[in-house]
Parts: C-alpha cells; structure tokens; sequence
C-alpha cells in the first residue's frame, strides 16, 4: 500500500522530460517547454500539485504521476494504431489536466477545490492558460492550435462528464481513453489502501462504478494459469 506516487519525484520528472524531448514538433515542443520548463512559473506548481481532491491520485505530486501514466500510454498507443499524429496526441497527454493546477489547493494536509475551479472548472481553466501560451508564439499554426485545443476541451469523454465537447479527432479519443483509464487504475489504488486486512471486495465505489475484487492479489502465477 502507499499513500504516494509510486515512483520517485525526481524518475517522475525526468520520465516527463524524457517525453517532451521525443517531440519533434517545433511548435508543440516550445510551446511544451514555455509551459513546463524548470524555470517556467508552472513547473513547480504542477510538480507537485494532486490530481483530485478525492477519487485518484489525491495525493501531492499526484498530477505529475498521473499525466506522466497517461502521456507514456498514449506514447506506446500511438505506435500501434495508425493515422494518429503522435506528437500532437503525446504534447495533448501532457497538457489536458494543466487547468487543475488552479482548480485545488492544498490547505495544511487537505485538498480543497479554489474558487476558479468551482466557477469555472478545470477544462475551461485548462483551455484558457494553453490558449493565452499559444497566443505568445505567432507563428504556432492555427489548424495545430485547433487540434491541441480540442483536446483539452474533449478529455473528459462526454458532456455529461464535464466536457463541453466530445471528441471528434484520433487524437483526441486516444488521450481521452488514456485519461480514462489512468484515472480507474489510479482509483483502484486508493481503495485498495482502505481495504480492511484480509478482505478481498470493496464497498460500492463511485470512482469505478462498481465494486472492486482483489482476490487475485498476490496469488501463486499456477492458480491463476489453471
């Protein structure tokens, strides 16, 4: 069990480095640098901001963990399935949750949502810090500016789920589905910490939707292949 990321703060950001420089992209690599460079005003705010206040990775630098997951995903899914801009879809994966760095707030040992967040929102506050960084390079195309974007605005999957648009591009399915994915696995994590000793289920969990199993953990590799 822990109550943190499970990797290092300092492989966590080199991870996330490491991306960024596998974007060829010159547009969306300075726009990635201006917004997460060392010495940007960002970087250290979304180094070691939560990812939630409560459902998965709620935890300081909880959203490092989780954008990195998600970027690594939708770096290897690119790979595999074709049409997609790789570039494009990796510099959206490290971008989509920016807005949350002014949705939460860590006050003593709690996470509680800013005023901003609960007005606006964390896709909208997203969207408008990438749109006002794009702004600041002229030159940064409009149809790339478009894609990005869209993105953003789309990661949450559906207009129920808080996204004022679905997502109508390849790359913009893949990050959501990656976001997707990296937030259930993430919630597993949380609920299996509070599970009484010895017990295999949970209850009812909201960030699932379901109850969670873990009967299979640490069981022998020939039960599970019987």
């Amino acid at each position: 069990m822990f109550s943190g990321p499970s990797r290092t703060v300092d492989q966590m950001e080199q991870d996330f480095r490491d991306l960024v420089t596998t974007v060829q992209n010159e547009h969306l690599r300075e726009l990635l640098n201006a917004v997460f460079g060392p010495d940007s005003p960002t970087w250290a705010r979304f180094r070691a901001a939560p990812a939630a206040k409560h459902y998965h990775q709620a935890y300081a630098h909880g959203l490092l963990e989780h954008t990195v997951t998600v970027a690594q995903a939708v770096s290897a899914l690119s790979a595999i399935f074709p049409g997609l801009d790789r570039d494009l879809a990796v510099s959206g994966a490290l971008l989509h949750d920016i807005g949350k760095l002014d949705t939460y707030e860590t006050i003593e040992d709690r996470i509680e949502m800013t005023d901003d967040g609960r007005l606006q929102g964390e896709i909208v506050l997203g969207y408008s810090l990438v749109r006002a960084e794009i702004d600041c390079h002229p030159a940064f195309p409009h149809p790339l500016r478009q894609a990005l974007l869209h993105i953003i605005l789309s990661h949450h999957g559906a207009l129920e789920h808080g996204s004022p648009v679905v997502p109508c591009t390849r790359e913009a399915t893949l990050v959501h589905m990656a976001d997707n994915l990296g937030s259930k696995l993430g919630s597993f994590d949380r609920i299996e910490r509070g599970l009484d000793a010895g017990a295999q289920w949970a209850n009812y969990d909201r960030g699932i939707g379901a109850s969670a199993y873990f009967g299979l953990d640490g069981a022998a590799p020939e039960l599970l292949a019987a």
